[in-house]
This record gives structure tokens, C-alpha cells and sequence, in this order.
């Protein structure tokens, strides 16, 4: 029998937060600075999740392993210069996060994004004083997938991992969400590219939009309750 959930922890990009408008906009930064063509916002939204690196991949396939890292780190120097300007909570998210509360729920976040970007973008957006666990990529040695992060969100909370629901929008959030014990969502809002597979990740459920979870959460975690959302 599953304990009594308590917390919800959230991966960042693309779940909690919609960063990509800014993610993209200083990739097209840096390729103006190389005289590229911008990436349409299409062609670059669903890959954020997957970090820096693979967006400089995106605007610059033919560079060179040294030339790669150089890019990336120009491009985290423009990303950090306009960090938090089209960035937002996704829709329904403000409610959810208030519901939580009102029931007494712990709040966090486990993302791989380096703690220099997580903390300021949570303060400015008046996140960080609400969350009772925050764990960024450089936080421990292990980042997601490994369990590490996931237990380490566990102790700041002071509740039991299975007692913590993850939800993320990459096949790493779901695997280091279950490994850790957690009951693990898919937000389907998030930046999921054609190529991946959600439905292979092993999910306790998925959600297409934030406020589907009390209905998961009656039906899947507590079903003799009939809890009202």
C-alpha cells in the first residue's frame, strides 16, 4: 500500500517552468553573433529540456568538439544576461501550486539546470521562498537519472521518498523518480520531441494539463477517499 502522498516535486524546464521563449531567444543571440540564420522557435522548443548543449548542437551541428564548448559557454553567459524575461509558470500551475499548499503539501524542485541558473530564476519569479527542496545538476555528483537528487529532495522535505509524487517531462525524470521510490507523472506539456517515447517510460500516469492530477491522484493513490480537488 503506497504511503500517504505529501509533497510534489517538479523538474524545471518544461514543467514547473516554461523557459524555452528565453532558452530560444539567446540561441538566436548567439548565432546572430556568427552570422546564422535564426532557428525558428519550433525547431528548438522541444529540445530544452535537453540542455544547453544540445540547443548549441541544434544552431551549430558542423562545429568542432573545442568550438562546441566555447559556444556553449557564450551561450550560457547570454541565457544568464536575460534569464527570466518571457520565462513563466506553465497554465494551471499557479493553481495547482496553491492547492498543494492549502493542503499543507511540501514543494521542490529536482532539475539538472546548474544551481547559478536554478536559484536566480526561482527568485525572480517568487518561487523560492515557497519550495522546501531545491536540487540543482550540480547540487551532489549524481545528477537525474541516478536516485541521489530525488532522496536528497526527500531529506530537505523531511518526508519519505514515496511520499514525494515527481512529475518531468524526460525519460530521466521518470527513471530517477522511480528509482528514488516515487510515484512519477509525465507532463505532457513539456518539451517532448517525436523521437522520444513517454509511453515506454514507466510512468504512474501522465497529465496533460496541471489541474488532471487530483482526478490521477483519487483514482491511482487514493481511491476509497474521494477527495475533492
Amino acid at each position: 500500500m503506497r504511503q500517504e502522498l505529501g509533497s510534489v516535486l517538479f523538474d524545471l524546464d518544461g514543467t514547473l517552468l516554461d523557459t524555452a521563449p528565453d532558452m530560444h531567444a539567446a540561441l538566436v543571440t548567439l548565432m546572430a553573433e556568427y552570422d546564422r540564420a535564426p532557428l525558428p522557435f519550433d525547431a528548438v522548443r522541444n529540445h530544452v529540456s535537453h540542455g544547453s548543449q544540445a540547443l548549441v548542437a541544434l544552431g551549430f551541428p558542423d562545429a568542432e568538439p573545442a568550438f562546441a564548448e566555447h559556444l556553449k559557454a557564450r551561450y550560457l553567459e547570454i541565457y544568464a544576461r536575460d534569464l527570466c524575461l518571457a520565462t513563466a509558470l506553465f497554465p494551471g500551475l499557479s493553481e495547482l501550486l496553491e492547492a498543494c499548499e492549502a493542503r499543507g503539501w511540501s514543494l521542490g524542485v529536482v532539475t539538472n539546470k546548474p544551481g547559478w541558473l536554478t536559484d536566480p530564476l526561482l527568485d525572480a519569479l517568487g518561487l523560492r521562498s515557497r519550495l522546501a527542496a531545491v536540487v540543482s545538476g550540480d547540487t551532489l555528483p549524481q545528477r537525474k537519472p541516478a536516485p541521489e537528487p530525488m532522496w536528497l529532495a526527500a531529506r530537505q522535505t523531511g518526508l519519505a521518498p514515496a511520499q514525494h509524487c515527481y512529475w518531468g517531462d524526460a525519460e530521466r525524470d521518470i527513471a530517477a523518480g522511480r528509482a528514488a521510490g516515487m510515484p512519477t507523472l509525465i507532463a505532457n506539456w513539456g518539451y517532448i520531441d517525436a523521437q522520444q517515447e513517454p509511453e515506454h517510460w514507466g510512468a504512474d500516469g501522465a497529465l496533460d494539463h496541471p489541474g488532471d492530477f487530483w482526478a490521477w491522484y483519487r483514482t491511482a493513490l487514493r481511491p476509497e477517499a474521494g477527495l475533492a480537488s
